[in-house]
């Protein structure tokens, strides 16, 4: 298996890939574990990767003219690995999903960081999967976590292959940030940064139209919509 991970931080998984389970995976051949630093596909001298939102708000966002050339250029190196965003947003990381991702010739994981990704990103990716109801820096830690739990799953990596099989989650074994008012926590509303439009896809008129009455309005109904088809469990807790 083949894994690519697009990040501000490469350093980061330098100890991770020399230690432990992954180290002899890599060593042994099982696992090719490729990072790439996003800043390399920065547009300007700065190395600049991120932008203010649109609409305004705190923090930064993660510029989609940057991200999709990267996961294009990654895409080349590693054809037909689905493109998987980690963000807090995504499906919940379970053992099950672990045993699918195993069965992947490859894998592309996205980690992002500041306050979020473009959403136009999204469209360009094949997966978004959060490992738990919490937000992080970054996206490396829940990568790390992805790949120790599917590297461990490949045949030969443990020594016994039945050793994986018996753990706890194992199938064989017998939020978020919150938006607008009420007591449901939401997960956030869709981000936009520069540029306006991007292969025919143009951020939101209401974001740039500077009626901040109307950019609220709108940010809370957009968090109301993506909390009722992403996590609809949300809606219920108080």
């Amino acid at each position: 298996m083949r894994i690519d991970i697009i990040t501000l931080f490469p350093e980061f998984f330098d100890g991770f890939k020399a230690h432990s389970i992954i180290s002899r995976a890599i060593k042994s051949g099982k696992v090719e574990i490729h990072v790439h630093n996003l800043r390399e596909h920065a547009k300007d001298s700065y190395g600049s990767v991120d932008d203010h939102p649109y609409g305004g708000g705190p923090g930064m966002v993660l510029k989609v003219d940057v991200v999709v050339p990267a996961i294009r250029d990654v895409q080349k190196l590693n054809p037909g690995a689905p493109v998987i965003l980690m963000t807090p947003q995504g499906e919940k990381y379970s053992q099950k999903k672990a045993a699918n991702l195993k069965s992947e010739d490859g894998l592309i994981l996205i980690c992002g960081h500041y306050e979020g990704f473009d959403e136009r990103i999204r469209e360009y990716v094949n997966q978004e999967i959060s490992i738990g109801d919490y937000v992080l820096t970054g996206g490396e830690l829940a990568a790390m976590v992805i790949i120790d739990s599917v590297v461990r799953l490949l045949p030969g990596v443990l020594g016994d292959d039945m050793s994986s099989h018996d753990e706890s989650f194992s199938p064989s074994t017998s939020l978020p940030a919150q938006a607008g008012s009420g007591s449901a926590r939401l997960l956030e509303y869709a981000q936009y940064t520069r540029p306006l439009e991007y292969e025919g896809k143009k951020v939101p008129d209401v974001l740039t139209g500077g009626n901040h009455k109307e950019i609220e309005k709108w940010r809370v109904a957009e968090a109301h919509e993506r909390t009722e088809k992403r996590r609809p469990d949300l809606l219920s807790k108080k």
